[in-house]
């Protein structure tokens, strides 16, 4: 089977072919441009570097979120468009379960998230690959205060350590640790992989949906102007 795993749900864009459980391509991309120009060349690249034809293309993948709402839209079209063409099924890959999975947890527990702006995170916990919270998009405080009680030691991942880490150190101290900057970025080989393990919840192209923790950020601005 071939997977083919594209990801725009974040910072950084992504893309990843997996062939009989093997990753024959990855490629992740952080620049100026926006996904909507990075994707397709970037797929096409791929494609051509592992000398595989898109009609080849067994299963595609997305990650749907939680993330940026403009990003998550641009990797779901993408695989909806390709996978309609193809007539293939097309699976839903989590955000954070990817990012989760990209690092070595060992005995901590891992705590993926994402920045969800005004010291908010889209987040969760996994324990050896074990999920120990749902997803959830919190104040930074609410969210390390459910995960206190997760464990005894904690490894951030995700883009949301950039923007938290020293409240995160402030908070739990030596309890907490934290994935490089490298690692940050989720990798779109982990969510080949997702997909891959995840075959039996594929699902037909208008099916495929986007994760949205909470609304829009215009969306909420109009509520709250409206009362």
């Amino acid at each position: 089977m071939i997977v083919l795993a594209l990801d725009t749900s974040g910072p950084s864009a992504g893309v990843a072919l997996l062939r009989e459980g093997a990753l024959c391509y990855e490629a992740t991309v952080v620049n100026k441009l926006t996904h909507s120009v990075n994707l397709m060349p970037m797929a096409e690249e791929g494609l051509r570097c592992a000398g595989i034809e898109l009609k080849q293309v067994d299963l595609l993948a997305a990650v749907v979120g939680p993330g940026s709402f403009t990003g998550v839209r641009i990797g779901v079209a993408a695989v909806q468009g390709m996978a309609r063409a193809l007539n293939r099924p097309c699976v839903a890959v989590n955000a954070l379960e990817a990012l989760a999975l990209g690092v070595p947890g060992g005995p901590r527990v891992v705590c993926p998230i994402r920045d969800a702006r005004v010291q908010q995170v889209y987040g969760a916990a996994f324990l050896q690959g074990e999920r120990l919270m749902a997803d959830a998009a919190l104040k930074l405080t609410e969210y390390l205060e459910i995960i206190r009680g997760l464990g005894d030691s904690f490894y951030f991942v995700g883009d949301g350590v950039n923007c938290y880490q020293a409240l995160i150190e402030d908070a739990l101290g030596s309890r907490a640790a934290f994935a490089p900057p490298h690692l940050n970025l989720l990798k779109p080989g982990a969510a080949a992989l997702i997909a891959a393990r995840d075959v039996q919840a594929a699902v037909a192209p208008e099916d495929l949906r986007p994760l949205y923790l909470r609304q829009p950020q215009a969306q909420r601005e109009r509520e709250n102007m409206h009362g």
